[in-house]
């Protein structure tokens, strides 16, 4: 009676193969896509301020987060407010990666993207309007952006606005800042933020 217990350790994935399963990932999306399966299109990028991940619905881009907010966790909420039609899917996405490198790379100092808002609603969405009014380079107070959107008083709620932006980066809540000159919250985190502020006055 044989009694050695089978190796069921699976063998390491080769070269050939990883290129092997990211074609068919890729061939999945396109057909997804093409079927109109598709609600949610993700990637990750490299960036300057660390991992990216970036979605987009059919609509535009839809969510931009850093890797301290957790991919898992970010692309479990897209699938329970979106729809559970999640992918990684690169080719819907491409605009976007171009225009993050050209920023990074100081080529471009404002996104031109189609954008789907359908995460914010309210005076969020609201506040998030208006923050590409803040120039490159430029900064602008809590106090400041309340007054602009015409609630002088909602301060506070100017900082949960920008603390719950679901598209960064692209949507410049960095350039906000305390009355005090103090950085305030950011949800990539204060080094990441810096790191967008210095990026821009280095341009």
């Amino acid at each position: 009676m044989n009694t050695e217990t089978p190796n069921t350790t699976a063998a390491p994935t080769t070269a050939a193969e990883s290129v092997h399963l990211d074609a068919l990932r890729s061939t999945l999306a396109v057909r997804a896509a093409d079927a109109g399966l598709l609600e949610v299109a993700y990637r990750t990028v490299d960036s300057p301020v660390g991992p990216l991940l970036l979605a987009a619905t059919e609509r535009g881009l839809v969510r931009v987060a850093y890797a301290r907010e957790d991919f898992d966790q970010v692309l479990e909420t897209l699938a329970a407010r979106i729809g559970p039609r999640v992918l990684r899917a690169d080719a819907r996405l491409e605009a976007a990666v171009r225009q993050l490198g050209e920023y990074f790379a100081h080529r471009r100092t404002a996104f031109d993207l189609p954008l789907d808002h359908s995460l914010s609603s309210g005076f969020r969405r609201a506040v998030q309007a208006y923050l590409p009014e803040i120039g490159y380079g430029h900064t602008a107070t809590y106090k400041e952006v309340a007054g602009s959107v015409g609630n002088p008083n909602a301060v506070r709620a100017v900082g949960t606005a920008c603390a719950t932006n679901p598209l960064p980066v692209v949507i410049p809540c960095h350039r906000v800042l305390r009355s005090d000159g103090g950085l305030g919250g950011y949800i990539g985190g204060l080094e990441a933020k810096t790191a967008l502020l210095h990026l821009e006055e280095a341009a």
